[in-house]
């Protein structure tokens, strides 16, 4: 499973970069909001900073304002993936920039028709929210995974991008149904490696290694 990062901040994309952890990046508004810069010039940073897809969303509710604004987006950088949400105008801007060539990725995903709708129009990926449904008592894993026998039942292409990912084992029962991509905001992907019996077995180790070089030094280093 491919792993993307959910943030617009630039600081936490090269932090986990570094580490070959990170296949793309999603943003939507709110996120671009609170780093308090324009627009364009976010995304065209990330899009220096990863290889992988970047997912930058239209804020157009039209067809018309969708499909111009798409345009001008994927038109900053190769990498970008440009999010439309699951309407239907938004539905009629994926078949047309599709069409074009330019990467789609559909967001707001919350029933099995909206994604099969999404894939049928042409897009490359589409983004169910698992933290949204839980919420409202649905189970967005069990969306994960029906969405993923329907796409692979008919040959469809597209992608499926977990989202609104709560926690770490959001992560793991989105490998276990087969999402293609879980996109995890910073604060969660940090949380992925850590485990306190990790942490107590370091210590444990640190604690043992330090007597030994004590008895050694004791012993004058014999």
């Amino acid at each position: 499973m491919k792993f993307f990062l959910d943030t617009a901040n630039a600081n936490d994309i090269r932090y986990y970069s570094e580490m070959g952890l990170v296949d793309g990046v999603t943003t939507n508004p709110s996120l671009i909001a609170r780093e308090g810069r324009d627009f364009k010039t976010v995304v065209k940073e990330i899009c220096t900073i990863v290889s992988g897809p970047v997912s930058a969303e239209v804020t157009g509710n039209t067809f018309e304002e969708m499909v111009s604004q798409a345009r001008e987006i994927a038109s900053w950088a190769s990498n970008i993936v440009v999010k439309i949400p699951m309407t239907t105008e938004g539905l009629k801007a994926v078949k047309v920039l599709s069409d074009e060539g330019i990467k789609t990725n559909v967001t707001l995903v919350f029933s099995v028709s909206q994604g099969l709708l999404a894939a049928k129009a042409g897009a490359n990926y589409i983004s169910p929210f698992l933290g949204r449904l839980d919420d409202v008592g649905s189970s967005g894993i069990e969306l994960v995974r029906d969405l993923h026998k329907i796409l692979t039942n008919y040959g469809f292409k597209t992608e499926i991008i977990s989202a609104s990912v709560r926690s770490a084992d959001h992560v793991k029962q989105a490998a276990l149904v087969n999402s293609d991509i879980a996109t995890i905001p910073a604060n969660i992907f940090g949380k992925l490696w850590s485990h306190p019996l990790t942490d107590k077995g370091l210590a444990l180790f640190a604690n043992d290694w330090a007597e030994f070089q004590k008895k050694q030094k004791n012993n004058g280093g014999k």
